[in-house]
Formats: C-alpha cells, sequence, structure tokens
C-alpha cells in the first residue's frame, strides 16, 4: 500500500469520466470541496464495518434501497422521508420474519453520477456530451446543459449534506422509533394486498414491545432510533478524491463522503482507476457483478481490494438467476480464511405501485427469498411507467 495516494489512479486509464472544457475552473473547485468538512465520520465507516462482518457471520441482515441516481431538484422533505419510511417498513419486517438484527443502507446523498454506454448523444444531427448525472451536467439536450461544469460538483456535496443532515435529524428525532410505527405510513401501501397482514405485524409488535417493558418497567431505550448508513457508486474519481481525507488517531484513508462505496461493472478493470482508488481506502468497498465477470477477474479484484483478509469487499450480484450466482460463489469459496457478504439484487421481487408510478416491494416475496442469499439491494425509488 505504500505506493497508493488518493491521486495515484491518475495515472491509470479512467473510464466514465467527463472531460471539463475548463481545466482552471475544475482545480478551483476540488480545492473548495477539499476544504469543507466531511459528510461522514470516520467511526460510523468503521462501525458499519463492524456490522457487515456480523452480517457476514451470518448475526445481522444489509438491506439497502435507494435511487439508480439522485436529482437536485427531488432534494426536498417529502421525497427524502419517503425513501427513509420505505427502508424502516422493510427493514421491520425483515426484522420480524427473519429475527435477526437490520443493517439500513440508503442509496442516497451522493448517488448523482451516472454510468454511460456512450460519451455522446445525438439527436436530428445534433451531437452533445451524454448526460452524466446532475453532478457532472445537466439532462436537457442543449450545449450549455450538456457542458459539464465541476462547479455542479459543489452543488452535488451541498444537496448530500442537506440529505444526509435531514436523515439524522428525523432520527434523532424519534421518527425512526418502534414505538410509533405509524410515522412510517406510506398512502400507496394502503392500496397492498398485503397492507393488513402489514398492520397486523405492526400491531403484534408494538403489543410485544408494550408487554415487555411493562414487565421490566423501563423503556426499550435502544429501539427508539436506528443507525442509517449511506452508499453510492464512486464513479466521479475527482470528487472521490476531493472527499477523501486522514484522520487523527486512525490510520489509512477514508472516503468521508460516504459510508459504503461501490464499484460498478463498467470501472472494475483491473489495471484501471477505479480500482487503483479504492484499494487503498479504509471504507467497505462493494463490487458489482455482472454476467460477464468471471471467478478469475473476481479472485484477482477481491485480492487486490482486500489482500489483508478483512471484511472490506461485498459483492453486488444484479443477475440473481442460479447461474449468475456461481461465479461469487465459486472464486470466493476458494478464497481460505476470507468471509464475503453476497448481495442480491433482483428485479424479480419488485412490483409497480400504479396509483403512484412509485416502485415498492412485495413482503411476501422477500420474506420467501432472502435465505437463497445473505443480502437485499432494491431501488425503491426509480420510476416506472404505469
Amino acid at each position: 500500500m505504500g505506493d497508493w495516494t488518493p491521486t495515484s489512479w491518475q495515472s491509470r486509464p479512467a473510464g466514465q469520466q467527463p472531460t471539463y472544457p475548463e481545466p482552471e475552473k475544475l482545480e478551483v473547485s476540488l480545492e473548495q470541496l477539499a476544504t469543507l468538512p466531511p459528510l461522514v465520520t470516520s467511526w460510523e465507516v468503521e462501525r458499519l464495518k463492524s456490522q457487515l462482518a456480523e452480517a457476514a457471520a451470518g448475526k445481522r441482515f444489509l438491506l439497502q434501497g435507494g435511487a439508480c441516481a439522485e436529482r437536485f431538484d427531488q432534494c426536498s422533505a417529502e421525497t427524502i422521508t419517503n425513501k427513509l419510511k420505505i427502508l424502516l417498513q422493510m427493514s421491520l419486517v425483515l426484522t420480524f420474519g427473519l429475527k435477526r438484527r437490520i443493517i439500513r443502507v440508503g442509496r442516497f446523498a451522493g448517488q448523482y453520477a451516472k454510468p454511460r454506454s456512450k460519451d455522446i448523444e445525438e439527436r436530428d444531427g445534433v451531437v452533445l456530451p451524454t448526460y452524466r448525472g446532475d453532478i457532472v451536467n445537466g439532462p436537457d439536450f442543449t450545449e450549455e446543459e450538456r457542458r459539464p461544469d465541476p462547479e455542479r460538483m459543489l452543488r452535488g456535496y451541498h444537496h448530500s449534506a442537506l440529505t444526509i443532515n435531514f436523515i439524522r435529524a428525523l432520527v434523532d428525532g424519534g421518527f425512526a422509533d418502534l414505538h410509533h410505527p405509524e410515522y412510517w405510513d406510506l398512502g400507496f401501501v394502503s392500496h397492498s394486498p398485503r397492507s393488513q397482514d402489514y398492520q397486523r405485524m405492526v400491531e403484534s409488535i408494538s403489543d410485544s414491545l408494550r408487554f415487555m417493558e411493562t414487565l421490566a418497567g423501563i423503556q426499550a431505550g435502544e429501539i427508539s432510533r436506528v443507525d442509517f448508513f449511506t452508499s453510492h457508486e464512486g464513479l466521479l474519481l475527482p470528487y472521490e478524491t476531493a472527499q477523501t481525507r486522514q484522520v487523527p488517531r486512525r490510520d489509512g484513508w477514508y472516503n468521508l463522503g460516504t459510508h459504503f462505496p461501490w464499484i460498478g461493472m463498467r470501472t472494475a478493470e483491473l489495471g484501471g482507476a477505479h480500482v487503483e482508488y479504492y484499494r487503498g481506502i479504509r471504507n467497505p468497498i462493494a463490487v458489482k457483478i455482472g454476467p460477464s465477470m468471471t471467478p478469475e477477474w473476481l479472485e484477482e479484484l477481491v485480492e487486490i481490494l482486500d489482500p489483508d483478509l478483512c471484511i472490506e469487499c461485498g459483492a453486488c450480484v444484479r443477475n440473481c438467476s442460479e447461474d449468475a450466482l456461481t461465479v461469487p460463489r465459486n472464486a470466493l469459496k476458494r478464497r481460505d480464511g476470507r468471509q464475503f457478504l453476497r448481495v442480491r439484487h433482483d428485479d424479480k421481487w419488485v412490483e409497480t405501485a400504479v396509483r403512484t408510478g412509485w416502485r415498492s416491494e412485495s413482503t411476501v416475496e422477500i420474506l420467501s427469498g432472502v435465505n437463497q442469499g445473505d443480502v437485499i439491494e432494491i431501488n425503491s425509488t426509480r420510476r416506472t411507467s404505469e
């Protein structure tokens, strides 16, 4: 690790990066970003690592949910609260069904970059840079909107800070208190055929909680609040680098822009810039695995990212057929002395809430499938067509 620095990735080929037309403006934005306070803390990152290790040992269960890509104009109290409600509802169902503590990770407060298959987009003979997410450029098909603007990284930071600070305020204020699950009600859930089952489950948990507290004569304070962690794909490397810090009394470097960064399939090249960056940070790391990833590729990737046999690399599987799961299972079984946490992302569990156009999750289908994997990842707030 001695040859690693937060900028050593710059000597490697870097995919999925925009070309900024004004390098001087880019440097100014990055200098400002590097002086701003961190969005998360190193002790929160270390707490998540400990909990992920417990999940790998079968003592916890990881639930991750959120948007494929956040938008600046969706940074509102209603949107953030609804995401939190969905995660709370799902974690309550999973706790009830699995009798296991849940790690709650939100794909928010930083998911502003988008991987793209092409660098340009053409419409009616007009060619412009592709839209790479609000942190890079705008979605409208105009030259001004599509020009990569480094000041958008500062806007991305501020929107992430607003999101995570609002979530912390809600959680610390008792929003996640199990004594008041009615705080988590979502309008569209009442139209679900499983709505009554959910309400009965909530009433059962509330009755059990009151009974326990009556016997003990004290309130169960630990369940009045819960931990929430953030996650996003660390795609835009200049932004991630500016968020990478050393902290007092801890060794190494942390990405303090999120708790749980991850690498996508398009940037998982062994000699690429993203793998070089991720191998040096102390955060837990997730890797998205697709059908094209071979066992040899995955084995070498894990060896680069996690050479010290730590629980710092989660395998995140998009196509959750048994064939797709065979690659990480077979490859990771060969690693003596190393534990892994497999993450399932299975669209067959996703149903459409037609009234609102939002995706929700089927409780019964999830509980019938969790024994086949260690983790579920959901996209709970992606728009779907009616």
